[in-house]
């Protein structure tokens, strides 16, 4: 309602009432006005009745909610389902034109607006997390992987010769995939072990560059969140190497803006050296539905770049979730869940040392590593060679989602490239582990359950795989549930690891 429309209300309704609802609305309306202005996300979170109608302004603004509008061309907006519509504010036309995924459309002024400003409000949260100097960034409606390959696929126009990518190894199939899919041949780097740690060999990157040549390479691939024992790779040096010899550098940091140590790194790396792109996950990151990633970079041009080459325009699904969250969080929101995150860190770390003292197991040194932990399960893998993956689907069955257990010498092929001691991110790491993570939106709760599960778990294996130790076992918890989950156990056995990779 506009003013003309209060004017005409106050001949109905006593005019002081009217007046009343007028500034209410004039203070949704202010918030708006402010977002639309600053272009950053508002420092406190918006109410679920401000969100509603700012979609509700941004959706009479496409040609599919024009009241009379005719439309005859394919791609109208129509939709059959009213369920459809409602899921999706009627903001049915997506983001970008057929050339440029961050274009305006003429009939969809609305989504064109909720796609800029979207993009804004993540650049602003990038910031906040700790990359400063970030130039620009998009959502894309792909995941983190295909996002990847993405930045590959502009690369080789820039740099038509090269046909490798230099990766230091990280046992994770999407990332491995996004060079094939983008036609290049990855030169994988391993990892080297310092204490309990697997760090960049520098040397072996430096080596390699100069053996295939500058112009042969395409890009070096660096990842930043990983499971441990993995840890960031060292990315200022790495950065260092890409400057000096004149090579891009693309980064992934798939969960890493939850981590002020993970923003650090790419911070510095542009500082020192070159970094040319660095991709994360929407949903790992912002607690959204799964199907959207942020492409960021220093350098404006290159980001556009990027947009460009997207092929066809494109879902808006994740910008909308994004800017739900966002806007409903606020700044201070999202602040506050990094900071807990960093808390549930530290208390999942002391609870699952303390269980592993408990049963002769330890957890494993890895400061540089900030979101994931790994705890060894050496008297496990020396009872019994299914042991460990037994630990696995048990957990599994117990409702116990995101563990790993990574037993000694699995071997997996990926893409055609075989990679020995496979999930552990090096040929031969010296023993058995399990790993737990603490993600943005863990809560005690959650730590707890896990810590409580793990316990009754490991009791459990002790029992099926050594006689001596029935005598501790506790029999009074569960037993009717403990022995049908031990069937299921028996039937996920031979299938847990891979799902678990």
């Amino acid at each position: 309602m506009n003013r003309e429309s209060f004017a005409a209300g106050e001949r109905l309704v006593s005019p002081a009432y009217v007046r009343q609802g007028c500034e209410a609305r004039r203070s949704h309306e202010h918030l708006i006005r402010l977002l639309l202005e600053k272009g950053k996300c508002p420092e406190n979170g918006w109410d679920e009745s401000t969100l509603e109608l700012f979609l509700h302004e941004l959706a009479i603004m496409d040609s599919n909610n024009f009241l009379g509008n005719c439309g005859v061309g394919e791609r109208e907006g129509r939709v059959a389902s009213a369920l459809v519509a409602r899921r999706h504010y009627r903001l049915i036309h997506g983001i970008g034109r057929s050339g440029d995924i961050s274009a305006v459309q003429p009939k969809a002024a609305g989504s064109s607006l909720l796609n800029k400003i979207t993009n804004f409000l993540v650049l602003d949260m990038i910031k906040l997390a700790g990359v400063h100097t970030v130039a620009n960034c998009f959502v894309v409606p792909m995941a983190t992987g295909m996002s990847l390959t993405l930045c590959f696929l502009t690369l080789r126009h820039k740099r038509p010769k090269a046909k490798y990518i230099i990766w230091p190894r990280i046992d994770q199939k999407s990332c491995f995939k996004s060079m094939i899919t983008a036609g290049f041949e990855p030169v994988v780097i391993e990892n080297v072990l310092e204490g309990d740690e697997l760090r960049t060999d520098l040397q072996a990157v430096k080596a390699k560059v100069q053996e295939l040549g500058p112009d042969n390479i395409l890009c070096i691939h660096s990842t930043t969140s990983c499971f441990a024992p993995r840890v960031p790779d060292r990315l200022e040096e790495l950065a260092v190497i890409c400057a000096n010899f004149d090579i891009p550098h693309i980064v992934n940091n798939a969960y890493g803006v939850q981590s002020s140590k993970c923003m650090h790194l790419i911070q510095q790396g542009a500082r020192v050296g070159r970094i040319d792109a660095f991709v994360q996950s929407l949903d790992k990151n912002f607690m959204v539905p799964v199907g959207g990633a942020i492409i960021a970079g220093f350098n404006d041009s290159f980001i556009q770049e990027i947009s460009k080459m997207y092929p066809g325009r494109a879902s808006a699904s994740p910008s909308l979730d994004v800017l739900i969250t966002l806007l409903s969080l606020g700044s201070n929101g999202y602040k506050k869940l990094l900071k807990e995150r960093k808390e549930m860190f530290s208390y999942l770390s002391n609870q699952i040392k303390k269980l592993s003292e408990a049963y002769n197991e330890r957890l494993l040194h890895t400061p540089h590593n900030p979101i994931s932990l790994a705890v060894t399960l050496k008297t496990l893998d020396k009872h019994h060679d299914k042991a460990v993956t037994q630990l696995g689907s048990m957990l599994f069955t117990r409702q116990v989602s995101g563990a790993r257990v990574v037993p000694l010498g699995s071997v997996q092929t990926v893409s055609g490239y075989t990679f020995r001691g496979f999930m552990s991110h090096t040929n031969n790491y010296p023993c058995a582990y399990l790993n737990a993570a603490s993600a943005i939106g863990m809560k005690i709760q959650d730590v707890d359950l896990f810590i409580k599960r793990l316990d009754r778990c490991l009791k459990t294996v002790r029992k099926e795989q050594s006689k001596d130790s029935d005598d501790n076992y506790d029999k009074t918890e569960d037993v009717d549930i403990e022995e049908m989950a031990l069937k299921l156990d028996n039937v996920l056995l031979d299938t847990h690891q891979d799902a678990s990779s």
